[in-house]
């Protein structure tokens, strides 16, 4: 099953080639913070603010 992180080794950790990946990560992160509140924890998520900062420049790199 292909991952961020398989993804991110094979391209020298360059997220630009990897960004399906993150973004379906981040998304995944936002629907459990959602769930079970900002102070819950994950060892495959940033922290629910951290996060929300990364989707929102995100965002914003699309859009350029």
């Amino acid at each position: 099953m292909p991952s961020s992180r398989n993804c991110l080794g094979r391209n020298g950790y360059n997220e630009a080639k990897c960004s399906h990946f993150i973004d379906a990560l981040y998304e995944c992160c936002d629907a459990f913070y959602r769930k079970y509140g900002d102070s819950a924890t994950s060892a495959s998520c940033p922290k629910a603010s951290l996060l929300r900062l990364k989707m929102k420049q995100r965002r914003g790199e699309r859009d350029e």
